[in-house]
Parts: structure tokens; sequence; C-alpha cells
């Protein structure tokens, strides 16, 4: 699988063509990881336009960066390609498969084991105090746990605790922005934030659509985490 190359900082890409879109299949997108983070947040798989522009959550609509902010976890709104400096907030990104798709719906269930398998050997090395998989769905396929809901998990990695989040796309419509905002907000209570950040616009703990760790929260079709 061919890598996306990281793209600048601060010099944002044209939107990718459809060539470009097509070209990006298959491809994989560097990590946004560092020993030692707080929290380390696993997203499905990259999308076409995740790969077409080496950014993380790039494809306009999903609801990744905004739900950061909106939690407490970054003190403004980052755009995709200041991704990494979530770094220097103690946080991380990286995908359960590494192979981008234009619907995570293409992994096979194999794929995504096997990825969750080499996802829990970065973890072990990298010693992150959570791991956030974003999607209950895929959580359940790629870690071996159908049970599973959204919130804290009973398993470990090592020293790593689990945490489901929503899928941020725009596409699981079941979560409202502040919905899943709130939930982003319930890690962020326990791995703490960047100084100065407090949540903004975050369901509070209870809220319809919010689950709580322990509580069932309904998962959509992992349709697309990037």
């Amino acid at each position: 699988m061919a890598q996306a190359p990281s793209a600048t900082a601060g010099a944002p890409r044209p939107r990718p063509t459809p060539a470009d879109l097509e070209a990006a299949r298959d491809a994989t997108i560097p990590d946004v990881l560092a020993p030692g983070l707080r929290v380390v947040f696993a997203g499905i798989n990259p999308g076409l336009y995740s790969a077409a522009t080496g950014h993380h959550f790039a494809r306009p609509g999903n609801r990744f960066w905004p739900a950061l902010y909106r939690s407490g976890f970054t003190p403004r709104q980052f755009r995709p390609d200041e991704q990494e400096q979530l770094l220097d907030l103690g946080l991380g990104v990286t995908n359960v498969a590494p192979r981008a798709t234009a619907r995570a719906a293409e992994l096979a269930p194999a794929e995504l084991r096997a990825g969750a398998l080499e996802l829990q050997e970065k973890m072990a090395r990298l010693r992150p105090q959570w791991l956030a998989v974003l999607g209950v769905t895929v959580y359940r396929t790629a870690f071996g746990h159908p049970g599973a809901v959204v919130g804290a998990q009973e398993a470990v990695v090592g020293a790593t605790r689990l945490w489901v989040l929503p899928n941020p796309s725009g596409l699981n419509a079941h979560w409202t922005p502040t919905a899943l905002a709130g939930e982003f907000a319930r890690l962020r209570a326990l791995a703490g934030g960047p100084p100065g950040a407090a949540p903004s616009g975050a369901a509070p703990p209870g809220a319809p659509g919010s689950a709580l760790p322990g509580t069932t929260g309904a998962a959509a079709p992992p349709d697309r985490s990037t």
C-alpha cells in the first residue's frame, strides 16, 4: 500500500479531484503518534478524501475536529492540516485499519481484526493513557466484543484503557453535534485537557443520545470514519 505524503501545515491543498480520490484508493496516511500521550483516537480507516490530502478526518462534514474543540480537548477548532499540533496537547490519531477505501463497509471483518491486533501492538509500545475507538460497530468486530456499547470498556491494552466513541461521520445522524461533543467530553473529563480549555456546547450527562459508560448507545453502520 502506498502512503500519502504529509501536506505542509498552514498550506491546505485544493479540494481533491475525482481522479485524486481514485488514486488514493488503498493508500495509507501517517499516524500522528508519540509515546505517553493522554488519548489516541482511532478512526475506522482512512477515507479517500483523507488519503488524498494526507490528513485524518479531512472530509468536509466529518465532525471529529469540531467535537474535539467543543468537548475541551483543544483550545480552538483545528483544521485537518494542523493535526500534528495535537501532539503538543497529548493527543494522537491513528486508524484501526490502515487501508483507504471509499466506504468502511469495503473492509472485511478479517482485515479489521488484523488492524486491531496491529493497533494494540502500537499502543503497547507507546503506552497512551487512553485509546478511543471511533465507532462502536467497528470496535465490536475488530476487538471481538460483540456486546460493547459506547463509553468506557473493561478491556485494556497493557497500561492503556479503552473507550468507544461514536463514529463522527456526518452520516451518523443518530448522534447530533451536541450529543457527540458530550460523549467526547466524558472522556475528556477523565483524561484531562489543555490548560485553559473547557468544554463548549457539550451535552450534559444523561442527555438524549449521549450514552454514559455502561449504558446502551445506539450504533450506526460504519459508513465512513474519515
